[in-house]
């Protein structure tokens, strides 16, 4: 079947589709009910059906007599720590941790929350909640303790397990005084509090905290809870999170037939090859690609406590690549353009052998033409960009690599349509776009598996948020076209089209224009307040290293570059120099945060920041630059 045939049927017949791919996975109970509409623009998989994530990551390998075949490799450069576990080893971890839940008294419907950094005791954690139907959210490792407190108010959580400290280069991050802070600024009051000790020395304990390794002592086997497909696996709420939280919840099974046939179809990996998510555990991309997905498929998969560049240095990838034989790779643009502006002509890469990888997934942010054919070429390994959210689960536009489906990547292109996901290009007024012209990219609904079924205790904001914009669709927040060979083109969250003088315009399309300039590593456009035009695009540029050229002048090409393809209405005057974006932890460019700073309009920094100190300096970039009128 090729890739037209294999997506017609997933959208003309998605209850016989989905139901062939739920037998690749183990079920307690396999459903009858396939899918069923729960409620006007609700609907659900596998209603009926009875399975375990915990089981189909770890039981089901040791029952086949894969236990002692490796599972999760740690690799900390941070560190210097390399951590090898079996599948029959993470299943000792996980009993260990799974009876001390049950002597804390959590059950199946209870919550708990994960402020962890990347080690191993977060799959751990994760697994633990799944194998006795506990509803987890990770919380990203670092986060502010009012971001923290505010996951706590939503989730309400019985449990919290958390470490003592994170690390991040050569930085330690104190994350006792984080949650400690957090709970006293929570309403909810959480039972008890589980810590993982990096550095025992320094353990210190006050009331309701207990150590991690002290009372996950109980080494027998813990039976799993089977649950049903509905049940939540866990909540993951949306970064930049202000006032009433996005927790989104995940179901089980559907998420884990929607996980399997990713594995395969998408990312090509067969049982046994190292597959490597180059992301965090509090991000989707951790949850369904660091922990679930490839322990589902039977593949090694690597939690990486380090960064691409400066731990040590633009060569920790390729590094770990060849180290463990990494067959398929995924991780975000904003890594590629940092490898790529420390070390331009890929020398470190000549230092390593990377036979072993087949492809290099990109994600997260959209991919600009010069980082995709950069690393294309210095690789010389396929490229991929793809598009998902965290709403989605997995991906949404992409490449099916499973027998060479559809393996031609384009250029500036997220690719064509995953099976089961009927995407379309609308206007206003929900009329589906003509080729090449671009609207909103909204999803036809019922969703496959594995997507956000609601918001945690707020269905009606589900369905203000995403459902309530064009009737039958999920409104995806992006704006992009497709192409006359069904490639779609995802330029930007629907606030970066901005209106100059009447001209609606795409800051990403400006973006990829600057991008494809030889001088330039990273750049931002943002519309900003013009009193004649009502917006106007400013860059934020990010130079190569060693660039030894006047800025002015630099800056007068790029204005001409946006003058030569897109015209004089685009009005781009002003490009602002900066050694660096402001980003999340997950690589996304801060561009409302931006755009604010220009305008001079107060904001509080995003808990999400990676660097906070980089606000008081583009704050003085723009000021040295002044405000072109």
């Amino acid at each position: 079947m090729n890739y037209s045939e294999l997506y017609s049927q997933s959208i003309e017949n998605k209850e016989l589709f989905w139901k062939n791919q739920a037998q690749e996975i183990y079920w307690k109970t396999f459903p009858n009910t396939i899918l069923s509409e729960v409620s006007p623009l609700i609907y659900h998989w596998f209603a009926d059906g009875f399975t375990n994530m915990s089981y189909l990551c770890l039981d089901a390998h040791i029952e086949a007599g894969r236990g002692q075949e490796i599972a999760l490799i740690y690799e900390s450069p941070v560190t210097q720590q390399t951590q090898i576990y079996s599948y029959q080893e993470v299943l000792v971890e996980v009993n260990k941790l799974a009876h001390a839940l049950k002597r804390f008294g959590l059950t199946q419907g209870d919550t708990c929350v994960l402020y962890m950094p990347m080690i191993p005791q977060a799959v751990f954690s994760m697994l633990a909640c799944a194998r006795l139907g506990v509803t987890h959210s990770v919380v990203f490792g670092g986060f502010a303790p009012r971001e923290l407190a505010i996951r706590i108010d939503d989730a309400k959580p019985k449990l919290l397990i958390t470490a003592d400290y994170g690390m991040e280069f050569d930085k330690i991050i104190d994350y006792t005084a984080l949650f400690r802070a957090a709970k006293a600024l929570a309403n909810h009051q959480v039972d008890k509090t589980l810590i993982y000790f990096r550095d025992p020395s320094q353990k210190e304990l006050i009331t309701d905290e207990y150590d991690y390794e002290a009372t996950c002592q109980d080494t027998s086997f813990c039976d799993v809870v089977w649950v049903k497909s509905t049940h939540p696996l866990y909540i993951l709420y949306t970064s930049g999170t202000t006032g009433k939280p996005k927790g989104i919840v995940r179901d089980t099974g559907g998420y884990a037939t929607a996980l399997k046939f990713s594995m395969e179809y998408i990312y090509g990996v067969k049982q046994g090859q190292t597959f490597w998510a180059a992301s965090d555990v509090g991000w989707v991309v951790g949850h369904s690609y660091i922990v679930y997905g490839p322990m589902i498929h039977g593949c090694p998969t690597i939690l990486f406590e380090g960064k691409p560049i400066r731990t040590p240095d633009a060569g920790i990838f390729w590094r770990i690549i060849e180290k463990h034989k990494v067959s398929t790779m995924f991780t975000a643009p904003t890594a590629i353009r940092a490898i790529r502006k420390e070390d331009e002509q890929g020398t470190l890469l000549k230092e390593y052998d990377i036979s072993s990888l087949n492809y290099l997934f990109l994600a997260g942010e959209r991919c600009d033409p010069a980082t995709f054919l950069w690393a294309k070429e210095v690789l010389q390994k396929p490229v991929i960009d793809h598009w998902w959210q965290t709403e989605s689960g997995w991906p949404m536009l992409g490449l099916l690599t499973k027998n060479d489906l559809n393996p031609n990547a384009k250029v500036g292109s997220s690719n064509l349509p995953i099976p089961g996901y009927s995407i379309q290009i609308l206007d206003e007024s929900s009329q589906e776009l003509p080729e090449d012209e671009e609207g909103f990219v909204a999803l036809k609904l019922p969703a496959p598996p594995g997507f956000v079924t609601t918001l945690w205790n707020n269905q009606e904001g589900f369905i203000q948020s995403y459902l309530s914009h064009f009737r039958g669709y999920y409104l995806s927040g992006d704006g992009g076209y497709r192409d006359q060979d069904g490639y779609f083109f995802i330029m930007g969250r629907i606030d970066d089209v901005i209106n100059v003088s009447g001209h609606r315009l795409s800051t990403g399309e400006m973006e990829e224009i600057i991008a494809s300039h030889q001088y330039i590593a990273e750049c931002a456009v943002v519309g900003v307040n013009d009193k004649l035009r009502g917006q106007k695009p400013i860059g934020f540029i990010v130079l190569k290293d060693h660039i030894k050229k006047n800025q002015d002048e630099i800056a007068t090409e790029l204005t001409q570059l946006i003058r030569d393809k897109i015209g004089a209405i685009a009005f781009y005057k002003q490009s602002i120099f900066v050694k660096r974006l402001p980003k999340t932890r997950s690589g996304k460019i801060l561009r409302k945060n931006l755009r604010m700073l220009y305008d001079q309009i107060d904001f509080e920094t995003p808990s999400t920041i990676d660097d906070p100190k980089i606000i008081s300096e583009i704050a003085l970039a723009i000021e040295n630059s002044g405000r072109i009128d």
